[in-house]
């Protein structure tokens, strides 16, 4: 099976039964070397590490008396994981709990982390809370770059955009403006993507006209952020590199990938588009 077969074959884009009882064989995982292999890659060789974030806001079981228990949840799936999860069969596998009975969050939370561990071959943390627990909204740190009066002609990845300067700086750039497109549905993904770094100082209007420059691009999120990370590594060779996407939800669901030279882990910060 080649690797648009392997997309072609997931949820996304078909239609699909609401299924309401356990069911852990709709996780449809998705190696995570796909579009590296197709550049000639060895992704175990890329200089970075990190996790994707993933939070549930519609997530529900049945108690053993058969009355609904509602939570929220965060799950963290790391990056020398073998696979991601395709995020509709991510959806459609919480949605398998919502008429299955259990005796425990406990029970519940273990059985997540064993069926998404599984699916992606790799170490999954999970992490349920009660909906008045939910975080509060937060925010990047350091300077937004939106607000420049630049003129874009570029709607796909264009790093030639990047350069720098000669100054060495230490700081955390960030931008609302970053859009992508679902690979398969063409549907479009929201973001606001945080940089930090230290190095050459990476000229601000350049990167956010890089960061626009994925507009009309297709791509998983996971795959962005990390061809986003090897763009800034490679044209602007930062000393240190941290890239962090927040996208807005869909299906319930949101998905904020980190990838970064130096840590395997970042807080989770719930932005106000989430």
């Amino acid at each position: 099976m080649n690797d648009q077969e392997i997309l072609n074959k997931s949820p996304l884009g078909q239609d699909t039964q609401y299924v309401n009882t356990y069911d852990p064989s709709l996780l449809y995982p998705i190696a995570r070397d796909l579009n590296w292999k197709e550049q000639g890659v060895e992704r175990k060789e890329l200089p970075f590490q990190g996790v994707d974030i993933w939070n549930a806001y519609e997530m529900s079981w049945l108690n053993q008396r058969g009355k609904p228990e509602v939570r929220l949840a965060e799950f963290r799936i790391y990056t020398d994981s073998e696979n991601i999860i395709e995020s509709k069969s991510f959806k459609l596998y919480l949605n398998s709990l919502n008429l299955s009975r259990f005796d425990s969050e406990k029970e519940v939370k273990e059985l997540l982390i064993k069926d998404l561990s599984a699916a992606a071959n790799g170490r999954v943390d999970v992490r349920i809370y009660h909906p008045d627990q939910a975080p509060e909204f937060g925010q990047f740190t350091g300077f937004c770059i939106d607000n420049q009066d630049v003129e874009i002609t570029q709607y796909t990845p264009a790093p030639e955009l990047l350069t720098t300067g000669e100054d060495d700086v230490e700081e955390v750039l960030y931008s609302h403006l970053l859009k992508s497109n679902c690979p398969v549905t063409g549907q479009p993904d929201w973001a606001t993507l945080g940089i930090s770094y230290q190095g050459k100082e990476i000229d601000r209007e350049g990167l956010l006209k890089y960061i626009i420059s994925y507009r009309e691009h297709g791509d998983f999120h996971e795959q962005c952020v990390e061809n986003i990370f090897m763009h800034i590594w490679e044209r602007c060779q930062p000393e240190s590199l941290n890239v962090y996407a927040r996208y807005v939800r869909r299906g319930g669901l949101d998905i904020n990938p980190f990838r970064s030279s130096e840590v395997d882990d970042i807080d989770n910060l719930r932005l106000s588009r989430q």
